[in-house]
């Protein structure tokens, strides 16, 4: 690895150095070796050399484990394979974002091919709150419901699970969230994140919907060794692997080990459009070519979480298992409408906590409060904010004195096990989470004591984050080296995402030819190198940034480098790349 800084840069325009994620590349695009490049991908994000090839290529065969390694796996099957032989009335009851509605699609469909109708149940997110309630499981009880599985949800549900057990109510957990030492009653609970998990502890960073899909192929063994399918076809699994990957990536899961493989594939399957509520949803976000990874995470899945965040709840999974193309494109387009109407709540909300935010001053976690926000787009908000101030951020809606809380953490800093911390520490009515997100109910009067312990608590791997950040870049390239070869070989180290960051390449030495502002808050750029050849790059969100006024205002002698994404350009008529750029440096 070189010690030298890529480019030169220690200092950049936006303060900080560059260095690189793997080996040095020579600053040219002479003698360009994609295979090599791609090699240096893996590596990087942490592949074992000699595990290359099946990282070049994740396939479900070669990543899935064995279900029964996971605690109370084999009997969560064992005890879904009775009501399916003895057609039981079940219910799935699922969060009501992307992950809970795929969670409970997958199941859905899978008892449906099965011979078994389960039934489905979205809690309200302003009427219920989050998870399963006492209320909700008894009333599901009465109703002649003899099983339930709770999905994304249910890892903390002490008190629900316990009126479900006094109602008789059999409950199976399917979660991925945090888990205390003390676990709710429950038939099964099936969580790679239990604390008791030994080796199926390796699979912590699944989604929900992925510890779904290894209950489902754990659930079909079962069925196939009690001789269920002697007379019945057995279901394809991995016909529902579109809706796994769609949960993995909206979830912000990381894409590492097992999560590649469900992303892989399950990109293969959504093109094919197989499931008539994921086509009409792709028709509804104007996507006509193949789905990428990027357009699960801001197309698809914004849309899906919009009927949780500002519409029906229910609305995600219903479209998910539809049978009828009529109702899937009405799902579809309803969908649409909500996640514009959610753009502008949460364009507000945003407005006013950027304006709050200077009052935080150095804490160590952001913690912005106001009464009226919208709970459905806190969570949204909580990561734009985070990216902003660059530490983890909590949004706080309050409401009649309770305030509902968002979060967003940065690498590094365990957001989930703090909140569990200020839970069990009295400050908090609800919590829990993961790494990098959680979510909350408080006491309004108990705000700046939150916002106290969690930055006494958090105030060391904070600094810590920080100390460590840095703008990393993966290889550097002539100006001319900016092409759509250079973006294949990239792409092709793939999938990106958490946990296995999109590739940044620096360009340079460039001068700006033409900078411009366009849409809200975005500099568009033409810039070319010593050659003269000319490259589009874009700087979303810059234009009040001291990057975009280095865009705008670089006169025609100076020179700068630029580190970004190289994308293809889809809008003109050649097939051409353009650099979306995260920062830039002087190069005078």
């Amino acid at each position: 690895m070189s010690a030298s800084a890529p480019c030169g840069v220690t200092h950049s325009i936006l303060g900080q150095p560059w260095r690189w994620r793997g080996l040095a590349n020579d600053d040219s695009d002479t003698g360009f070796r994609p295979d090599a490049l791609v090699d240096q991908l893996l590596l990087t994000r942490g592949c074992p050399r000699d595990a290359l090839e099946s990282h070049r290529s994740p396939t479900i065969r070669g990543f899935m484990p064995d279900p029964s390694i996971f605690r109370d796996m084999d009997r969560a099957a064992d005890r879904l394979a009775d009501a399916i032989e003895r057609s039981e009335p079940v219910t799935i009851f699922g969060d009501y974002d992307v992950d809970g509605a795929t969670s409970a699609a997958l199941l859905v469909r899978l008892l449906r091919d099965l011979g078994l109708r389960a039934g489905i149940y979205i809690p309200d997110r302003l009427l219920e709150g989050y998870g399963p309630s006492a209320d909700a499981l008894v009333r599901l009880a009465e109703q002649g419901a003899s099983l339930v599985v709770t999905v994304d949800c249910g890892a903390q549900a002490f008190e629900a699970l316990q009126a479900a057990r006094d109602a008789g109510l059999d409950v199976i957990v399917v979660d991925h969230h945090k888990c205390s030492t003390a676990l709710p009653v429950a038939h099964a609970l099936v969580n790679p994140n239990r604390l008791d998990e030994e080796e199926g502890a390796a699979h912590g960073h699944l989604a929900a919907v992925g510890v779904a899909f290894l209950l489902g192929a754990a659930l079909i063994r079962t069925l196939r060794a009690r001789g269920w399918f002697a007379s019945r076809p057995e279901p394809r699994l991995l016909d529902l692997l579109d809706i796994v990957a769609l949960g993995t990536v909206a979830d912000v899961a990381q894409l590492k080990g097992l999560n590649r493989a469900f992303v892989t594939q399950g990109l293969k399957v959504m093109a094919g459009r197989r499931n008539i509520g994921l086509a009409a949803l792709l028709e509804a976000s104007r996507l006509t070519r193949d789905p990428t990874c990027t357009d699960l995470g801001f197309a698809l899945g914004p849309r899906i979480n919009a009927g949780g965040r500002v519409g029906r709840a229910d609305l995600g999974v219903r479209l998910l298992t539809t049978e009828d193309e009529a109702e899937a494109r009405a799902i579809a387009a309803e969908l649409d409408q909500l996640n514009e109407e959610r753009r502008a709540i949460e364009q507000a909300v945003r407005d006013e906590a950027e304006a709050l935010l200077a009052a935080q001053g150095n804490r160590s976690v952001v913690l912005i409060s106001g009464a009226g926000w919208h709970p459905g787009v806190i969570g949204i908000v909580a990561s734009r904010i985070k990216e902003r101030a660059q530490r983890p951020a909590i949004i706080v809606a309050v409401d009649e004195g309770i305030g509902k809380g968002s979060g967003r953490s940065v690498t590094g800093v365990d957001l989930g096990a703090a909140v569990m911390a200020a839970k069990d520490a009295g400050l908090l009515v609800a919590g829990g989470g993961h790494a990098m997100a959680a979510g909350l109910t408080v006491d309004a009067e108990r705000l700046d004591a939150l916002a106290d312990f969690l930055d006494e608590r958090l105030a060391a791997d904070v600094a810590a984050a920080s100390e460590a950040r840095a703008l990393l870049v993966d290889a550097v390239v002539g100006p001319g080296g900016v092409t759509p070869e250079l973006v294949e070989a990239l792409e092709a180290g793939g999938p990106y995402g958490a946990g296995w960051p999109s590739p940044r390449v620096a360009a340079g030495r460039v001068r700006v030819v033409k900078a411009d502002i366009v849409g809200k808050n975005h500099v568009r750029a033409i810039v070319a190198g010593e050659d003269g050849r000319p490259i589009k790059a874009m700087a979303f969100g810059q234009a009040d940034t001291p990057l975009g006024a280095a865009l705008l205002g670089a006169g025609p002698g100076r020179r700068l480098w630029l580190a970004g994404r190289a994308k293809i350009d889809d809008w003109g008529q050649r097939r051409a790349a353009e650099l979306h750029i995260d920062d830039a440096a002087w190069a005078d």
